[in-house]
């Protein structure tokens, strides 16, 4: 019943699908089935009525979901993750699940998203069986448009590192940044494409979970590392300005262009 879970439910619908969907909050659900037109129940309930489990829930409570309906998993069901993470969660379903076929995957969009046309989709297939259903997922997914990539768990969550973690980081220090000036919000009616961009990335991510985010911000494998590396440049380019070094900042750009 989250923003993702009723994001696919809207696309499966279109698709023709028959829909179930499931949530912790009671209340949330209940209005998210009617906001859908499509029946709520309990994850135990939904799982006995599905061909396919989408497990669309944040990594902090992947484990226990999965370890809730483990017992009532068929052999011909299809299970598939959502998160943002990779290793952990595939390693989570190998480990509850002892039937079914399961496909670890991420799509690298938000809630906002129309359509599948040219969003970007990971899959992470690790055994023979899940790269046949790999196989499968980015046929349907292409032939809507999607952009799919095929990768190990490990890889996917070492890019994502940088692909998510340094673009949200980025985001989140650049909105508390803009709060130390009284009129930010007046930039925006005066500022040109970049900042136009830029407060975009901010409102974007500043409008999403807070504890979402943490918990990506914790969980990504090397992102003390990218966000090390990020402070130290920051640090080489604020001290080039400091210093009025004009030659050595224009020669450092012109390398990177």
């Amino acid at each position: 019943s989250g923003k993702m879970g009723q994001w696919f439910t809207h696309h499966l619908l279109q698709e023709g699908m028959q829909v179930v969907i499931s949530g912790r909050n009671k209340e949330k659900l209940l209005a998210a089935g009617k906001q859908l037109g499509v029946p709520t129940a309990t994850n135990i309930e939904a799982v006995k009525q599905a061909d396919v489990v989408i497990i669309s829930v944040p990594p902090d409570n992947f484990e226990s979901v999965v370890k809730g309906i483990a017992p009532y998993i068929r052999e011909e069901q299809i299970i598939v993750d959502v998160t943002s993470l990779k290793a952990n969660p595939v390693e989570i379903m190998h480990r509850h699940f002892n039937k079914g076929r399961m496909l670890g995957t991420h799509p690298v969009f938000g809630p906002g998203a129309k359509s599948t046309s040219n969003q970007n989709f990971v899959l992470t297939p690790t055994n023979e069986q899940e790269a046949i259903l790999a196989g499968q997922t980015r046929q349907y997914l292409e032939e809507r448009g999607a952009n799919v990539s095929i990768m190990t768990p490990q890889e996917h969550d070492r890019m994502m590192s940088v692909v998510l973690g340094l673009a949200h980081f980025i985001a989140i220090v650049s909105a508390d940044t803009l709060l130390g000036f009284e009129k930010f919000q007046d930039m925006k009616k005066i500022g040109g494409t970049t900042f136009k961009l830029l407060y975009t990335l901010i409102e974007s991510v500043i409008s999403e979970d807070p504890e979402l985010y943490a918990s990506l911000q914790m969980s990504f494998p090397n992102i003390k590392e990218v966000e090390e590396l990020f402070q130290s440049n920051t640090k080489i380019w604020a001290d080039m300005v400091r210093n009025g070094d004009r030659q050595g900042f224009a020669r450092k750009m012109n390398a990177l262009r």
